[in-house]
C-alpha cells in the first residue's frame, strides 16, 4: 500500500463510519498492518492509505520482536486524562519531522475488533499517545493541526526542507 503523504486533501477529510459486516476489512487491516511494520510505524489509520474509513491499525510493543497489531474499527476517545504532556511525535504521511505535540499522558477509547466485538483499550505512554493520534486521522487532523501556531510555522518549514531532501515515510529526521 502507498501512503497518502501531506498536504493531500484526504488527510483534512472525516473518515466514514466502516460497516462492521465488510469483510473487506479484516484485508484492509492486515495490509494496513503490513505497511505500518514495514515503514517502522507503531499505528497507521484508514485515510494514510487513501481509504476513509473509520479503521486504524496499531502496535505500541516496542520491547518485542513478535509483531501482534491491534485493528480498532470505529473507535472513539471515551476519556483522556492525567498531565499535559508534550513530547515529538512522527507520522507516517508527514515524513522527515518529528513535531512537539501537547497531549493528555492516558486515553482510554471504545472500539469494534474485526468480529464485531466491543472492546477497550487504555493506555498511557506512547500508547495513550497512539491511540489519540491515529484517532486524530479518523477526523482529518494531521500533526500541523495539532501543535500551537508558533509550532506550525516552524514544522510546515521544516516538513518542506524534509521532503526537498527525500524524505520518506517512517523517516523522523533528516540529517
Amino acid at each position: 500500500m502507498r501512503i497518502v503523504l501531506s498536504p493531500d486533501p484526504i488527510l483534512r477529510q472525516r473518515a466514514e463510519e466502516a460497516d462492521i459486516a465488510d469483510e473487506s476489512l479484516k484485508s484492509l487491516a492486515q495490509q494496513m498492518a503490513e505497511t505500518m511494520y514495514e515503514n517502522n510505524g507503531c499505528g497507521l489509520a484508514a485515510p494514510q492509505v487513501g481509504v476513509l474509513k473509520r479503521l486504524i491499525v496499531i502496535d505500541c510493543d516496542t520491547e518485542s520482536e513478535e509483531r501482534n497489531p491491534i485493528t480498532l474499527i470505529n473507535p472513539v476517545i471515551l476519556e483522556t486524562a492525567g498531565e499535559w504532556e508534550t513530547e515529538g511525535e512522527g507520522c507516517l504521511s508527514v515524513p522527515g519531522i518529528t513535531v512537539p505535540i501537547r497531549r493528555r499522558a492516558f486515553a482510554r477509547v471504545e472500539y469494534r475488533d474485526l468480529d464485531g466485538n466491543v472492546c477497550t483499550i487504555e493506555g498511557d505512554g506512547l500508547l495513550g499517545r497512539c491511540l489519540q493520534h491515529e484517532i486524530d486521522h479518523l477526523n482529518g487532523k494531521t500533526l500541523f493541526e495539532s501543535c500551537d501556531p508558533i509550532t506550525r510555522i516552524a514544522a510546515l518549514r521544516d516538513y518542506d526542507a524534509a521532503l526537498a531532501a527525500g524524505a520518506q515515510p517512517g523517516e523522523v529526521a533528516i540529517a
